[in-house]
């Protein structure tokens, strides 16, 4: 069996995970990691992998994860989508989501390249959660409540504010879709907490939920990578009411992100041109191994 010659671009907590799991792929090699710094300061687990500044300094490569922030993500994927490299990407905001995939589907199409977008666990595994679920109760309202846990988005979106040294940006369920985000930054000095609040506050991340910022000595003391999702529909199948579906997840962030990322590489080397989200590749895709087998086990 051929493998899929994976490249990670970008190595901070999801680039991590996505080396655990693209190594843990039966179908799958590594083809090595891409870094700012390239092979400078290479921490000791990448020793025996390619470490590099640019993806064509690796040969061959079929599909790049893409573990960078969200706001990076347009960038990266234009440029590896014209050179006939599929993308997967974990872009987060929701808001954004129609017009990055109008975008990237224009590339892809043009350098023959697939592009998955969105493919985290919101949105992505939830998306398909969420889209199943409205198939079952076509009338009715979904509640998506995240949480408690820490935003991987949201976080380094106010890493990036000017005076902000790390922030750590908490999402807690208030029920039926809205959310209060609890925010704590460690600032450089001699920076100015009030200017850093508001800030935050205006970040589209943040401008329509409660928000409260809080100064703290060290992030690193109160962070806690785990999250967690309560999905929930009540609706209508057919004539009937009172159909109430619930889904739950106790996750690691940047692992499960990682996770859905790769089986997202995969799936993408089995559609045609264009950008997908993960609503629109079916769901067998996403896992290896012969496709019978899979039916046979699975339905």
């Amino acid at each position: 069996m051929k493998k899929i010659r994976v490249a990670i671009v970008g190595y901070g907590n999801i680039g991590r995970y996505a080396l655990q799991a693209a190594e843990a792929a039966p179908d799958m090699e590594v083809a090595g990691i891409v870094r700012r710094k390239g092979a400078e300061g290479r921490p000791a687990e990448l020793a025996d992998l390619a470490v590099v500044k640019d993806v064509s300094e690796l040969g061959h490569v079929d599909v790049a994860v893409l573990a960078v922030p969200t706001r990076s993500v347009e960038r990266y994927a234009l440029e590896l989508l014209a050179q006939g490299i599929n993308t997967v990407d974990s872009f987060d905001i929701h808001t954004g989501i129609v017009d990055l995939r109008r975008r990237l589907d224009a590339a892809a199409r043009r350098g023959g390249s697939v592009a998955v977008v969105s493919a985290g666990w919101d949105p992505g595994s939830d998306s398909v959660v969420r889209t199943l679920m409205e198939s079952l109760a076509p009338k009715g309202i979904t509640y998506t409540n995240f949480g408690p846990g820490r935003s991987m988005g949201h976080s380094v979106a106010v890493k990036a504010i000017e005076g902000v040294r790390d922030a750590l940006s908490v999402t807690i369920p208030l029920g039926t879709g809205i959310h209060r985000r609890m925010v704590y930054v460690e600032l450089e000095p001699g920076a100015d907490f009030k200017a850093v609040e508001a800030a935050i506050k205006a970040d589209p991340y943040f401008v329509h939920d409660e928000t409260h910022v809080s100064q703290v000595e060290s992030v690193d003391d109160v962070n806690d990578v785990g999250h967690g999702v309560n999905l929930v529909r009540k609706g209508v199948s057919g004539q009937t009411h009172n159909q109430l579906f619930e889904y739950n997840m106790r996750i690691n962030n940047p692992a499960l992100t990682a996770q859905v990322l790769v089986g997202a590489a995969r799936a993408g080397m089995k559609q045609q041109p264009g950008a997908y989200t993960m609503i629109e590749i079916p769901v067998i895709d996403f896992l290896p191994g012969d496709r019978e087998e899979l039916i046979r086990r699975l339905v």
